[in-house]
């Protein structure tokens, strides 16, 4: 007969996972701290960049929603 295979409890498994996740983590290739800045300077240059061009697109659709609110008021008279 094959040996039924005992069922781990739950901090058994716990455990497993820790071990596994420590493992997988080791195999990992961490940027260097230049990178990270690098990085993390481009991050911010774009989000500030999409944030302008964002803001011009509003106000640019702020215009044309004011002139068209406009020349309904001068054709209603």
């Amino acid at each position: 007969m094959a040996e039924a295979k005992k069922k781990e409890n739950v901090f058994e498994r716990i455990a497993r996972w820790f071990r596994e996740m420590r493992s997988e983590l080791k195999k990992v290739s961490w940027p260097s701290k230049e990178q990270v800045v690098k990085n993390t300077l481009i991050v911010i240059a774009c989000t500030i960049v999409v944030g302008i061009i964002i803001w011009l697109f509003d106000i640019g659709a702020d215009l044309i929603y004011n002139g068209i609110i406009s020349l309904v008021r001068l054709i209603k008279g």
